[in-house]
């Protein structure tokens, strides 16, 4: 969009996939409200239900209903087809000319939005949101955050900005972009940095989750990071292949020694301590190198079988039928 027509007043799609969250859906509704009004903008809410086995929707339907003056529109999906598809489809279903993508559970505050929006009429495609203080998370969390972020930034040749997350503002040219992506494995936060374009930071400092339990763990979290890194990155597999190369130069090194050593001090019993340690050290690292190529092929065969993203149960829109 060209610099002057981002001085007119543009339709703002906030997109927010939710799961299980009847009990933050009010107090979000209420905030992006009172926020997105005080812009003086037209908008819509795009909520992408991911499953959820609560309220959730029913709760959304009721708020969105006291308010004759929104437009929204509520999508369920079929089933839990994970956070990055459900993101992909209210991204599919905004008719914004900029798209703001938020969590749920209000630890986006929609009041950064007015900072976003006064940055994209400065020329910029892409408005992101750095976390300066992550307040209620421990300090595990904290910490495996701040190094996971460093280590995409070592391995990957996208540039994927650290401490942030999917909350950020987005010009139509880079949605429609994203939309053209097919893949199934989808990193978001790996994609938004892929489609490049004109990019700035906007910092803000995260709050707690005020209302109900999130739904990430640590188990989950680490999947999740498994998925930015081979999506991203092919540096795994070459990492063992250097592997495989430093073992085998430090095998035929030792097996020289070996020779040279019979050779001048005769033949010796090899023991059996050493014998089994070499043979479990090196199946360890056999096993290691199949399971990342094993992840790898898993995310060939999902994309080979080119199912749909997600299937969607239900579409609901406000002031209709």
């Amino acid at each position: 969009m060209h610099a002057d027509q981002r001085q007119k007043q543009p339709l703002l799609s906030a997109v927010i996939p939710f799961l299980n969250e009847e009990e933050c859906i009010p107090a979000l509704i209420a905030e992006l409200d009172e926020s997105l009004s005080k812009l003086s903008i037209q908008f819509e809410l795009v909520f992408v239900d991911d499953g959820s086995k609560d309220r959730s929707v029913a709760v959304a339907k009721e708020e969105v209903r006291k308010r004759p003056q929104f437009t929204a529109t509520i999508i369920s999906l079929s089933r839990n087809f994970g956070k990055e598809a459900a993101l992909t489809a209210g991204l599919e279903a905004a008719n914004g000319d900029v798209v703001v993508p938020l969590d749920a559970d209000l630890q986006d505050p929609p009041s950064v939005i007015e900072g976003m929006l006064a940055r994209w009429r400065e020329g910029y495609d892409v408005v992101y949101a750095v976390r300066r203080q992550r307040a209620g998370e421990s300090k595990t969390k904290r910490f495996t955050a701040y190094g996971f972020y460093r280590l995409m930034g070592r391995l990957s040749k996208t540039g994927i900005p650290a401490d942030t997350g999917d909350f950020r503002l987005m010009d139509r040219c880079v949605v429609d972009a994203l939309l053209q992506l097919p893949e199934r494995s989808r990193f978001m936060k790996g994609l938004f940095g892929w489609v490049g374009f004109r990019q700035t930071a906007i910092y803000y400092d995260r709050d707690p989750r005020k209302l109900g339990q999130t739904n990430w763990n640590y188990w989950k979290l680490w999947n999740f990071a498994i998925d930015g890194v081979t999506s991203f990155s092919r540096m795994p597999l070459q990492v063992w292949s250097y592997a495989g190369l430093a073992i085998a130069l430090l095998a035929l090194g030792y097996g020289g020694w070996m020779v040279l050593r019979t050779l001048l001090f005769g033949i010796d019993l090899p023991g059996y301590a050493s014998l089994m340690t070499a043979v479990l050290f090196l199946g360890g690292i056999q096993l290691i190198g199949m399971g990342v190529l094993g992840e790898y092929l898993g995310r060939i065969f999902e994309e080979v079988k080119q199912r749909p993203l997600y299937l969607v149960r239900e579409k609901w829109r406000s002031n209709r039928d």
